[in-house]
């Protein structure tokens, strides 16, 4: 009798307790939402659709192992167009109305610009996969990593790889980016050190022709041309190098010299020969062939294989803090992706091993998601290809 008693007092004081904490039990119970903001239309279209893609993946199979902290996880895919006003609109939307915890791959980096401040202010934790180095100098109090290399590590490497080609006169022709500068100053800082100049021009991305342009950098006498704008604007300037019968060599940045461009051109002598550059997915990885399978793709995109990793470690730092807010997030990523602990390349082993009482170490299907208090990546490898008779051939991994 007094054990019937006793159950039936907790039973009451139970649900005198929900009756007094609504907002409590309707956290408990509503799902956890995260978001991607991608560029599924304008100038980075060609990777936003599988960026959103891998995302729900990594969320379907989550939710089929049970969510995060007994929730569901349901994530919110919004296009930002490539460009900064209907990417304001979109995280406004995001932000205000579906309450995301997250935003997740953010890929032009003035998109990022103008996004970030939303996310800080609302403690909204943001992944990005731009690089300009002037990301993480803004004061984002901690609520934002990116896992593409900045420029400084980029345009570095870069550099390093024109020389070893015997490139010894550069020009350096870019539309006006908030990477523009910095691309500038770290060439012109590398490149004599091997003893190699740089000349350069800014141009308007939207023109339908570079020729002056291209007759100003040709009357350098440049050994090679490096492009580096994205794909509809370095599809004209291609042409106009090509028809000015340009002969030296070309670098550009592969988010731009990609397939499609090579698929827009539809001339193989156009594009014969140009080099290519990006940092490089953990390939072979567990991760990584995860990705694989779930986009359907042998040669997944960087940026595909950062936004994987970018779910993962915000599901894994939601259960490490048994919270999830964004400010449970930035508390957390790093303690789930650096220091030691199990290795784990996927959020469902990472979850199991986290909820049995594990440390975690994640790296993920873009390799060691290592931070530095900015925000910044540590460090990544990069691939260098060659387009030869129209398709991308490997020239090094380093």
């Amino acid at each position: 009798m007094s054990n019937f008693q006793i159950g039936r007092r907790a039973a009451l004081t139970a649900g005198v307790a929900a009756l007094a904490s609504p907002a409590l039990v309707r956290a408990q119970s509503e799902p956890v939402k995260l978001a991607t903001l991608t560029p599924l239309t304008g100038a980075g279209g060609s990777y936003g659709p599988s960026m959103a893609k891998i995302a729900a993946a990594v969320v379907e199979e989550v939710n089929k192992a049970g969510g995060v902290l007994g929730r569901r996880v349901v994530l919110v895919s919004e296009d930002d167009q490539t460009s900064p006003e209907p990417a304001v609109r979109a995280a406004r939307k995001l932000i205000d109305v579906d309450k995301v915890s997250a935003i997740m791959g953010t890929w032009a980096s003035s998109v990022t610009t103008a996004v970030a401040p939303l996310c800080w202010e609302s403690k909204t934790f943001l992944c990005t996969v731009s690089g300009a180095d002037s990301i993480t100098l803004l004061p984002h109090q901690g609520y934002l990593i990116r896992t593409q290399p900045n420029s400084q590590l980029q345009v570095t490497r870069l550099a390093e790889f024109i020389l070893s080609l015997g490139a010894k006169k550069i020009f350096t022709m870019i539309p006006q980016t908030p990477f523009t500068q910095s691309t500038f100053d770290i060439l012109n800082a590398v490149l004599p050190k091997g003893g190699a100049s740089q000349q350069s021009l800014i141009y308007d991305d939207k023109k339908n022709t570079y020729r002056t342009e291209v007759d100003q950098a040709l009357r350098t006498s440049p050994d090679m041309i490096l492009a580096n704008g994205y794909t509809p604007d370095t599809v004209v300037l291609l042409k106009d190098l090509y028809r000015a019968g340009f002969k030296g060599k070309i670098i550009g940045f592969a988010y731009s010299i990609n397939q499609k461009l090579i698929d827009q051109i539809g001339q193989n002598d156009v594009v014969e020969g140009v080099y290519t550059f990006a940092p490089a997915p953990a390939e072979g990885s567990g991760a990584y062939e995860k990705v694989k399978a779930a986009v359907g793709s042998s040669n997944p995109d960087p940026y595909t294989c950062q936004v994987y990793d970018h779910v993962t470690m915000v599901l894994m730092s939601m259960a490490l803090a048994k919270d999830t807010s964004g400010t449970a997030i930035k508390d957390n990523i790093r303690k789930v992706s650096q220091g030691g602990g199990k290795p784990v390349d996927n959020a469902v082993d990472g979850l199991k091993a986290i909820a049995a009482g594990e440390k975690v170490d994640y790296s993920g299907a873009s390799g060691p998601c290592d931070f530095d208090a900015k925000g910044d990546i540590l460090d990544c490898k990069f691939r260098f290809e060659q387009i030869k008779s129209g398709k991308f051939t490997l020239v090094k991994i380093a």
